[in-house]
C-alpha cells in the first residue's frame, strides 16, 4: 500500500489509509482479516489501484467465510501448476576436512492457474509416509523431513494425523510449505585444498574442486572465493577452466565458472609473492567460500511424488515441477 521503501512523511500522509488498514486487520487486538488480496477489494487507497467493484454480497462471503485467501468463480481456459522447490545448502567443513555443520533449508513455491474452488493433495517423499505406504517386502527410501511450517491454506489438522499435505490453493502465487533436512546431505561440490607458507615472503595455494552430482546435469553462477594474506603483492594463478583473478578489496582470489558439469574436476594453483611487513604477524586464515545454482538438483533428496486435484467439474490439470539448489553458507577452512 505505501510501497517498498516508506519513511516518517509518506507514513504522515497516509494516515487514513493506516487507520483503515488497522481497522480491518486488527479487532480487539485480535488478527481478523490479512489476506491481501480480500484487503484489497474494498480498500483502494496508497499504491493499490481500485478493482472491479465485487458484489456486496460476494465480498461480504470472502470477508467472513472459511477460505478467505480465494474467492469464487476464477476461470482459466488452461489448468496448470507450477512447482518449485527451491534449496539453499548450509555447509561448514573443518581444515581436517571432517564435517562440521550440514544442512538443508528448502521451500516449495506454487504458482497456481486453476478454476473453481479444487482441492489439492501434494505429497514429498517423506519418511514417515514412505514407510507408512511401502510393504513387508518392498521398502523404499525416504527423507527425513523436519521443521515444516505451511501456508494457512494447508489443514493442519490431515497432516498431524497422517501427514498428507491438502489444501484450497489461493489463486496465483504462495510458498506452500518451508522445511530442514539434517540428514544424509548430498554436498553438490566436494573441496580439497592444500595451503603452504614459505617464510614471511611467499605463499602458495593449491585447491581441488569435485562435482558430486549427475554429469547430465551442471551448476551455473559457481563463484569459489579463496582468501589469501592481506600482505599479498603478486599472485600467479593457474586454472583448469573458468576465470580466476586476485581481488585485493576482498583480499581473495575470486574464481568464477559460468558452467560446472557434473562429475568434472578442477584444480586451481597460486603462488603469492608477500610483502614484509615491521610486525610479522600469523595470517588468519579465513574459510573458502562458495556460492552456485544447481538446476534439478536437491541436496536433502527431496522430490515432489504427486499434486492431485480434485474439483467437481473433473478438468485435466497440467503441471510442471522445477528443482534448484543453492549455496546457502557453505565455507571449507584451509
Amino acid at each position: 500500500y505505501l510501497g517498498e521503501e516508506f519513511d516518517e512523511n509518506s507514513m504522515r500522509n497516509n494516515m487514513t489509509l493506516i487507520y483503515e488498514l488497522m481497522d480491518e486487520t486488527m479487532d480487539f487486538g485480535y488478527p481478523q482479516n490479512c489476506a491481501v488480496d480480500v484487503l484489497r477489494l474494498y480498500i483502494n487507497l496508497g499504491n493499490i489501484k481500485p478493482q472491479d467493484e465485487p458484489e456486496p454480497e460476494q465480498l461480504t462471503k470472502q470477508i467472513t467465510g472459511a477460505i478467505d485467501w480465494r474467492r469464487e468463480g476464477i476461470r482459466y481456459k488452461k489448468n496448470e501448476v507450477y512447482i518449485d522447490v527451491l534449496e539453499s545448502v548450509n555447509l561448514l567443513i573443518s581444515s581436517s576436512g571432517s564435517i562440521l555443520r550440514s544442512e538443508v533449508t528448502g521451500r516449495v513455491q506454487m504458482n497456481t492457474k486453476l478454476t473453481g474452488m479444487p482441492e489439492c493433495k501434494f505429497g514429498l517423499n517423506d519418511k514417515l509416509v514412505i514407510e507408512k505406504e511401502s510393504t513387508a517386502g518392498r521398502k523404499k527410501s525416504g527423507v527425513e523431513i523436519d521443521d515444516c511450517t505451511f501456508h494457512r491454506c494447508v489443514r493442519l489438522g490431515k497432516f498431524d494425523a497422517d501427514r498428507t499435505i491438502t489444501f484450497i490453493p489461493p489463486d496465483g502465487e504462495f510458498e506452500l510449505m518451508r522445511y530442514r533436512v539434517n540428514d544424509n546431505v548430498n554436498l553438490p561440490f566436494r573441496l580439497i585444498p592444500a595451503v603452504q607458507e614459505e617464510g614471511q615472503t611467499k605463499a602458495s595455494i593449491n585447491l581441488k574442486v569435485i562435482a558430486n552430482f549427475s554429469e547430465k546435469l551442471f551448476a551455473t553462477h559457481v563463484v569459489i572465493k579463496v582468501p589469501v594474506p592481506k600482505n599479498t603483492s603478486k599472485s600467479k594463478i593457474k586454472n583448469s577452466f573458468g576465470r580466476a583473478k586476485y581481488e585485493p578489496e576482498q583480499n581473495a582470489i575470486v574464481w568464477r565458472i559460468k558452467r560446472f558439469p557434473g562429475k568434472a574436476e578442477c584444480m586451481l594453483s597460486v603462488d603469492l609473492e608477500l610483502v614484509r611487513t615491521v610486525r610479522p604477524k600469523a595470517w588468519v586464515r579465513p574459510p573458502i567460500n562458495v556460492e552456485f545454482q544447481v538446476p534439478m538438483f536437491t541436496a536433502s533428496g527431496v522430490h515432489v511424488r504427486f499434486l492431485r486435484v480434485y474439483d467437481k467439474s473433473g478438468y485435466q490439470t497440467n503441471r510442471w515441477v522445477r528443482y534448484i539448489t543453492k549455496a546457502g553458507g557453505y565455507q571449507v577452512r584451509i
